[in-house]
Order: structure tokens, then sequence, then C-alpha cells
């Protein structure tokens, strides 16, 4: 059965040359009826997909597959393709007994929309927060007079001047807040927070000029140091009391708590995807965190001239070829034969149950996510009981230049509180 999520703006050229690779490597498959059965699959899909010029607005799905009966004498092949009702930002391609419907599974969760209005003096941001999800909706500039003591006798109408291009941009912040968070006459988000440096998103909210079924979904007021995007950031922080339930406050919440136990050197902490798989196979992990993007592939292999159980690698996805029979160890020169190959992330969605822990795939979208993803490996857990792992002198033995910053930035915390 092959699952099939291209995710909204992605290449169809993209998805269709992948297909043509998983083609190739299923022809090595050596059972006739599974080799027959999975480039049946593949090219039903990569029929259906030519009937799309480019990914719609929301995304694809397709799944495609033989389905058996319940009592098991007939079967039926399936091709479906849609538009999900709302975007799907995760790529996936799944070939198994099972059709993967996770990724819908979360679209069906109650992510609730937040709008957020960034208003200072130098312009405004209008931005959404669903999920993990960020949408910057719109940005405008603004060139506003200062005040100033000049002016003698003409004093009173430079003020009264300024005072009144100060309310028109506000006029205007308010009429593009209509068009951004109002549909069909009803607000499109379940709460509106407004942010800013000076005293205009007080003022925004208390005119009359705001539209009042705005005005009653305003769940927060924030004072934030900045402007536009990175002001949109600190005020997503500043909210997250009441964004508890978005999951993108979650993943910030629960990778922060991460890094805070690497600060202080925790016994009770892993990362790293070698360490973190060995410790989740001992049954060793409570909750194994992995970016949804984590690009690795989990292998088995076994010794032909040894009758030892099989052993487990990890490896990037580029750094086994695509049709491999066989794995050369370069450090022992073994050649082992390739038993099974499945993507990292895949085989967790399967087996985390087994092992007795809890699974939390994170974006890379925050500033946390996007350190967890590319100084930690994308993957890292939380341990039942101490177990003596990897340290700070693990993560030195082995550190790139991304690792190096976010280590600094780790000690750089630990020393400020010492203080």
């Amino acid at each position: 059965m092959i699952s099939l999520i291209i995710p909204p703006g992605e290449q169809i050229a993209k998805m269709q040359k992948k297909l043509i690779d998983e083609g190739g490597k299923a022809s090595n498959i050596k059972s006739r009826v599974n080799r027959q059965s999975v480039e049946a699959a593949i090219t039903s899909t990569r029929e259906r997909l030519k009937l799309y010029s480019k990914t719609p607005t929301n995304g694809l799905v397709i799944y495609c597959g033989t389905v058996f009966s319940e009592d098991g004498r007939s079967e039926k092949k399936y091709t479906i393709d849609f538009e999900p009702f709302k975007p799907i930002n995760r790529s996936l391609y799944y070939c198994g007994e099972r059709f993967d419907v996770e990724p819908l599974k979360e679209l069906l969760e109650d992510d609730k929309k937040f709008g957020f209005i960034v208003v200072d003096g130098n312009g405004a941001l209008f931005a959404t927060l669903q999920g993990s999800s960020k949408s910057i909706l719109q940005v405008i500039k603004v060139d506003l007079p200062k005040k100033h003591g000049r002016g003698g006798q003409s004093a009173l109408r430079f003020a009264r001047l300024r005072e009144e291009k100060r309310h028109n941009y506000l006029r205007k912040v308010a009429e593009i807040a209509v068009q951004c968070f109002i549909t069909n006459d009803r607000a499109n988000v379940a709460g509106l927070v407004l942010a800013g440096s000076a005293d205009f998103k007080t003022r925004l909210s208390q005119s009359g000029i705001f539209d009042p079924r705005l005005a009653e979904k305003i769940v927060k007021i924030v004072d934030v140091s900045y402007g536009f995007e990175n002001g949109f950031n600190q005020a997503i922080t500043l909210s997250e009391d009441t964004l508890g339930n978005v999951k993108y406050v979650q993943e910030k919440k629960l990778i922060t708590k991460f890094f805070e136990e690497i600060n202080l050197d925790s016994p009770k902490i892993v990362f790293g995807v070698e360490d973190t798989m060995k410790m989740f196979e001992m049954s060793a992990v409570e909750l194994i965190i992995v970016w949804e993007n984590l690009e690795y592939i989990r292998v088995t292999l076994k010794n032909p001239e040894a009758e030892e159980s099989a052993t487990v690698i990890y490896l990037r996805k580029d750094a086994l070829p695509t049709d491999a029979k066989t794995y050369k160890d370069s450090k022992t020169g073994t050649e082992y034969e390739v038993i099974e190959v499945a993507p990292l992330n895949e085989w967790l969605i399967d087996n985390f149950r087994k092992f007795g822990a809890k699974l939390q795939f994170v974006s890379d979208k925050s500033q946390e996510g996007f350190q967890f993803a590319k100084g930690f490996g994308g993957c890292g857990g939380f341990l039942r009981y101490s177990v003596s792992t990897v340290s700070y002198t693990h993560l030195r033995a082995h550190e790139t230049s991304l690792h190096l910053v976010c280590r600094l930035l780790l000690e750089k915390k630990k020393k400020k509180k010492k203080k």
C-alpha cells in the first residue's frame, strides 16, 4: 500500500522523480508477489499524480493499494486522491502493509487559529498562528512625524497634523485587520493578540474605528521590544499562557525543557540519533523527541558468515545506495547482507509503543526547534532512569559548527544562572 502526501508549494515533478526511484528499489524485492504488488501500486500512483499540473492550495494526499475484505476471500484495488480541508505541512512517502493516516489525524485535531497584530511607529504586521504553522498575512510600513519643539506659533498646527497622521495610520491598520481576520461577516480566528512597543496597540483596541467583531476576540495585549516579525515571535512567547494548547507553543515548551536538562548536565537526557536509539531499544526512553523531517534510515544487517543476531545501524538517507543488497563496514571491512531498510521516522511510528515510550514529533519553525534539529541531530529523549550515555564530553567529541553554537549558548545561560 502506498501513502503519498505532498505539502503545499512542493513541485509535482519532484515527487514523480521520487516515485521513479522507489520503483527502481521495488525491482529488488525478492518475493515475486510482493514485488509485483508494489510496482503496480507505484505505477497507479504515478498515473494519478499526472492528473495534477501543480500541488493544490492545501497540499495533496494519494492512497493506492489492494485492500482485502474482512473474511480475506476477496480483494479490491483502491486509488484515492484528494486535497485536505486545511494545509498539511508534512511530506510523506510510505510503502507498507497499511495506509499511513497519522498526518490526517493531526489535521482533525482542534488546532485553534489565533490572529496577531504587531503595530508600532514604524509599521504593522498581521499574522496567524495555528498548530505549528505561522503565517504572515500582510506587512505595512509607515513614516510618521516625530514630536519636536519647533514651530513657534505653528506648534499647535504641527501637533494637530501629527495626531491626524497617527489617526489615519490606525484607521488603515483597522481596515487591514478586517480584511485579514473577517470572513463572511465573522471572525476567522479564535482569539486576537495585539502587540507593540508604543501606545498604538492600546489606542487601537479602545478606538471606535476597530471592528467590534474583532474587539471581542482580543485575548491579550502585550508589550514587545521589536516590530514586525521579531515582535511577532516575542508576542507568541509572551502569550504562552493564553495559547497553551497551540502546538507551536507546546513544542517550544518541550524543547526548552529539554535544553534546560542539558544545561544542568542531567543524566536522564539523551540526544543524537545513535545514542537515543540505543537507549530507546533498551526501553529506557520515556519520551522520544524527533524532528519531523529527520533524514535517517534504519538498516538491519546480517553477517552471512556468522550466526550472530542481526545488527542495526542508522545512516543518513544518502549514505546507502538505492539498490544496495549488501553493506560494507568501512572500519572493519566486514560485508553484511541488508535485511531491512526503513525510514527512521516511519519505523518509530510503527514501533514506539512496543518499547513503552511516548513519541513527539517537532518542527524546526521555532528558534528552539531549529536548534534541536540542526544542533542536536534532530533526535533526543527523556530517560526513565539515569544511564551513562552522553554528556557535554560526547557532544564535544562529535560536534560540528552547529553543535558548537548550541553548546556555547547553553553554557552562556548556565553562567548567567550561577551569577
